[in-house]
Protein backbone atom coordinates (compact mmCIF):
# COMPACT_ATOMS: atom_id res chain seq x y z
CA UNK A 1 0.00 0.00 0.00
CA UNK A 2 1.21 3.66 -0.63
CA UNK A 3 2.19 6.03 2.28
CA UNK A 4 3.73 9.49 2.93
CA UNK A 5 7.07 10.26 2.24
CA UNK A 6 9.50 9.63 5.25
CA UNK A 7 12.37 9.22 3.55
CA UNK A 8 14.04 12.68 3.97
CA UNK A 9 13.15 12.30 7.79
CA UNK A 10 14.79 9.14 8.01
CA UNK A 11 17.98 9.88 6.19
CA UNK A 12 18.14 13.59 8.06
CA UNK A 13 17.68 11.79 11.65
CA UNK A 14 20.27 9.24 10.31
CA UNK A 15 22.75 12.55 9.59
CA UNK A 16 21.73 13.60 12.97
CA UNK A 17 22.78 10.08 15.25
CA UNK A 18 25.85 10.21 13.08
CA UNK A 19 26.97 13.83 14.22
CA UNK A 20 26.52 12.47 17.38
CA UNK A 21 28.00 9.31 17.23
CA UNK A 22 29.87 9.74 20.59
CA UNK A 23 27.01 9.90 22.97
CA UNK A 24 25.80 6.35 20.75
CA UNK A 25 27.73 4.08 23.70
CA UNK A 26 26.69 5.47 26.48
CA UNK A 27 22.72 4.74 25.67
CA UNK A 28 23.70 1.39 24.29
CA UNK A 29 25.60 0.47 27.92
CA UNK A 30 22.13 1.77 29.73
CA UNK A 31 20.12 -0.53 27.27
CA UNK A 32 22.04 -3.50 27.61
CA UNK A 33 22.11 -2.72 31.47
CA UNK A 34 18.44 -2.52 32.13
CA UNK A 35 17.38 -5.06 29.41
CA UNK A 36 19.99 -7.57 31.34
CA UNK A 37 18.57 -6.39 34.82
CA UNK A 38 15.06 -6.82 33.75
CA UNK A 39 15.29 -10.22 31.64
CA UNK A 40 18.34 -12.30 32.79
CA UNK A 41 21.99 -11.64 31.34
CA UNK A 42 21.51 -14.52 28.64
CA UNK A 43 20.94 -13.23 25.03
CA UNK A 44 19.68 -16.51 23.83
CA UNK A 45 16.66 -16.31 26.70
CA UNK A 46 16.19 -12.60 26.75
CA UNK A 47 14.95 -11.06 22.96
CA UNK A 48 15.81 -7.41 24.53
CA UNK A 49 19.59 -7.96 25.57
CA UNK A 50 19.86 -9.56 21.98
CA UNK A 51 18.46 -6.24 20.28
CA UNK A 52 20.67 -4.38 22.70
CA UNK A 53 23.73 -5.85 21.92
CA UNK A 54 23.34 -5.58 18.53
CA UNK A 55 23.25 -2.24 18.35
CA UNK A 56 25.98 -2.21 20.62
CA UNK A 57 27.92 -4.28 18.34
CA UNK A 58 26.93 -1.66 15.46
CA UNK A 59 28.41 1.08 16.91
CA UNK A 60 31.36 -0.32 17.14
CA UNK A 61 31.91 -1.42 21.33
CA UNK A 62 34.01 -4.11 21.87
CA UNK A 63 32.90 -7.25 22.97
CA UNK A 64 34.52 -6.91 26.54
CA UNK A 65 32.42 -3.46 27.33
CA UNK A 66 29.47 -5.44 26.57
CA UNK A 67 30.24 -8.37 28.78
CA UNK A 68 31.13 -5.74 31.75
CA UNK A 69 28.47 -4.11 31.52
CA UNK A 70 26.11 -7.38 31.43
CA UNK A 71 28.02 -8.59 34.67
CA UNK A 72 27.39 -5.11 36.42
CA UNK A 73 23.45 -5.47 35.46
CA UNK A 74 22.99 -9.02 36.59
CA UNK A 75 25.08 -8.15 39.88
CA UNK A 76 28.25 -9.86 39.12
CA UNK A 77 30.09 -6.71 39.12
CA UNK A 78 29.27 -3.71 40.98
CA UNK A 79 27.43 -1.00 38.50
CA UNK A 80 24.88 1.84 38.62
CA UNK A 81 20.96 0.82 38.43
CA UNK A 82 19.17 2.67 36.33
CA UNK A 83 15.18 2.96 35.75
CA UNK A 84 13.21 3.82 33.00
CA UNK A 85 11.08 6.38 32.70
CA UNK A 86 8.74 7.82 30.20
CA UNK A 87 7.68 11.38 29.38
CA UNK A 88 5.04 12.66 26.87
CA UNK A 89 4.29 16.08 26.07
CA UNK A 90 3.73 18.59 22.97
CA UNK A 91 5.81 20.13 20.15
CA UNK A 92 5.20 22.89 17.90
CA UNK A 93 1.67 23.16 16.16
CA UNK A 94 0.50 20.69 18.58
CA UNK A 95 3.00 17.70 17.64
CA UNK A 96 3.33 14.74 20.00
CA UNK A 97 6.78 13.70 21.25
CA UNK A 98 7.46 10.93 23.63
CA UNK A 99 10.99 10.88 25.73
CA UNK A 100 12.32 7.66 27.05
CA UNK A 101 14.60 7.74 29.19
CA UNK A 102 16.99 5.92 31.85
CA UNK A 103 18.11 7.26 34.65
CA UNK A 104 19.84 7.02 38.16
CA UNK A 105 18.48 10.09 39.78
CA UNK A 106 14.82 10.85 38.49
CA UNK A 107 14.56 14.27 40.32
CA UNK A 108 17.30 15.26 38.09
CA UNK A 109 15.67 13.74 35.12
CA UNK A 110 12.43 15.29 35.08
CA UNK A 111 13.47 18.49 35.64
CA UNK A 112 15.48 18.50 32.62
CA UNK A 113 12.72 17.31 29.95
CA UNK A 114 10.42 19.71 31.66
CA UNK A 115 12.68 22.72 31.06
CA UNK A 116 13.53 21.62 27.83
CA UNK A 117 10.27 21.42 27.01
CA UNK A 118 9.10 25.11 28.50
CA UNK A 119 12.14 26.49 27.14
CA UNK A 120 11.31 25.57 23.23
CA UNK A 121 8.32 26.08 22.68
CA UNK A 122 6.53 23.02 24.22
CA UNK A 123 4.53 21.27 27.03
CA UNK A 124 5.00 18.66 29.17
CA UNK A 125 2.04 16.38 29.42
CA UNK A 126 0.60 13.86 31.94
CA UNK A 127 1.20 10.15 31.29
CA UNK A 128 -1.06 8.61 28.49
CA UNK A 129 -1.50 12.07 26.87
CA UNK A 130 0.30 11.21 23.29
CA UNK A 131 0.61 7.82 23.97
CA UNK A 132 -2.13 6.45 22.27
CA UNK A 133 -1.15 8.49 19.21
CA UNK A 134 1.85 5.71 18.90
CA UNK A 135 2.26 2.23 18.10
CA UNK A 136 4.99 0.28 19.46
CA UNK A 137 6.40 -2.05 17.24
CA UNK A 138 9.39 -3.32 14.65
CA UNK A 139 10.31 -0.81 11.77
CA UNK A 140 12.68 -1.70 8.92
CA UNK A 141 12.93 0.96 6.19
CA UNK A 142 14.50 -0.03 2.92
CA UNK A 143 16.04 2.26 0.63
CA UNK A 144 14.45 3.56 -2.64
CA UNK A 145 15.10 0.72 -5.52
CA UNK A 146 14.64 -1.84 -3.47
CA UNK A 147 12.71 -4.41 -5.05
CA UNK A 148 9.11 -3.96 -3.67
CA UNK A 149 8.06 -7.78 -4.47
CA UNK A 150 10.74 -9.54 -2.76
CA UNK A 151 10.66 -7.58 0.48
CA UNK A 152 6.56 -7.83 0.54
CA UNK A 153 7.51 -11.29 0.04
CA UNK A 154 9.57 -12.14 2.47
CA UNK A 155 8.51 -10.18 4.97
CA UNK A 156 4.89 -11.10 4.88
CA UNK A 157 6.08 -14.78 5.06
CA UNK A 158 8.15 -13.73 7.80
CA UNK A 159 4.90 -12.50 9.95
CA UNK A 160 5.06 -9.13 8.98
CA UNK A 161 1.98 -6.64 9.86
CA UNK A 162 2.03 -4.69 7.08
CA UNK A 163 4.56 -3.33 4.14
CA UNK A 164 4.03 0.32 3.12
CA UNK A 165 5.93 1.96 -0.41
CA UNK A 166 6.23 6.05 -0.09
CA UNK A 167 5.80 8.75 -2.77
CA UNK A 168 9.82 8.27 -3.15
CA UNK A 169 10.26 4.73 -3.18
CA UNK A 170 11.27 3.62 0.54
CA UNK A 171 9.90 0.85 1.59
CA UNK A 172 8.64 0.51 4.86
CA UNK A 173 8.18 -3.29 6.78
CA UNK A 174 6.11 -3.42 10.35
CA UNK A 175 5.94 -6.05 12.61
CA UNK A 176 4.82 -6.72 16.25
CA UNK A 177 7.14 -6.24 18.59
CA UNK A 178 8.16 -10.10 19.38
CA UNK A 179 7.90 -10.70 15.35
CA UNK A 180 10.62 -8.22 14.84
CA UNK A 181 13.58 -9.91 14.85
CA UNK A 182 12.13 -13.29 13.45
CA UNK A 183 11.34 -10.78 10.25
CA UNK A 184 14.84 -9.02 10.13
CA UNK A 185 17.01 -12.27 10.38
CA UNK A 186 14.74 -13.35 7.57
CA UNK A 187 15.10 -10.50 5.48
CA UNK A 188 18.59 -10.51 5.68
CA UNK A 189 18.76 -14.48 4.97
CA UNK A 190 17.50 -13.21 1.41
CA UNK A 191 19.65 -10.48 0.57
CA UNK A 192 18.03 -7.45 2.48
CA UNK A 193 19.62 -5.14 4.79
CA UNK A 194 17.28 -2.11 5.78
CA UNK A 195 18.68 1.34 6.20
CA UNK A 196 16.96 1.41 9.55
CA UNK A 197 15.86 -1.31 11.60
CA UNK A 198 14.47 -0.87 15.27
CA UNK A 199 12.02 -1.31 17.84
CA UNK A 200 9.61 1.60 17.34
CA UNK A 201 7.24 3.94 18.79
CA UNK A 202 5.58 5.06 15.50
CA UNK A 203 3.31 7.27 15.36
CA UNK A 204 0.26 6.90 13.41
CA UNK A 205 0.05 10.04 11.97
CA UNK A 206 1.81 13.32 11.58
CA UNK A 207 1.91 16.65 11.67
CA UNK A 208 3.33 18.46 8.40
CA UNK A 209 5.67 21.51 10.02
CA UNK A 210 7.32 24.38 7.82
CA UNK A 211 9.47 27.48 8.04
CA UNK A 212 9.46 28.71 11.34
CA UNK A 213 7.33 25.87 13.03
CA UNK A 214 9.93 23.24 11.92
CA UNK A 215 13.16 25.09 12.52
CA UNK A 216 11.82 25.49 16.42
CA UNK A 217 10.44 22.24 16.43
CA UNK A 218 13.65 20.76 15.55
CA UNK A 219 15.36 22.79 18.20
CA UNK A 220 13.10 21.17 20.85
CA UNK A 221 13.90 17.83 19.61
CA UNK A 222 17.89 18.45 19.34
CA UNK A 223 17.40 19.79 23.28
CA UNK A 224 15.74 16.77 24.00
CA UNK A 225 17.95 14.25 22.66
CA UNK A 226 21.01 16.11 24.25
CA UNK A 227 20.11 14.96 27.76
CA UNK A 228 22.48 13.11 29.10
CA UNK A 229 19.47 10.86 30.61
CA UNK A 230 17.58 10.75 27.09
CA UNK A 231 17.74 7.54 25.21
CA UNK A 232 15.07 7.78 22.70
CA UNK A 233 12.48 11.16 21.32
CA UNK A 234 9.93 9.72 18.89
CA UNK A 235 7.24 12.32 17.49
CA UNK A 236 4.61 13.04 15.02
CA UNK A 237 6.13 15.78 13.34
CA UNK A 238 6.94 15.58 9.39
CA UNK A 239 9.67 18.53 9.14
CA UNK A 240 10.18 19.98 6.11
CA UNK A 241 14.14 20.78 5.23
Amino acid sequence: MAGHSKWANIQHRKGRQDEKRQRIWTRCVREIMVAARTGGGDPLANPRLRLAIDKAKAANMPADTIKRNIDKATGNLEGVNYEEIRYEGYGIGGAAIIVDTMTDNRVRTVADVRHAFSKYGGNMGTEGSVAFQFKHCGQLIFAPGTSEDKVMDVALEAGAQDVITDQDGAIEVLTAYGDFEAVKNALEAAGLVAEMAEVTMRAENSIELVGDDAARMQKLLDVLEDLDDVQNVFHNAEIAE
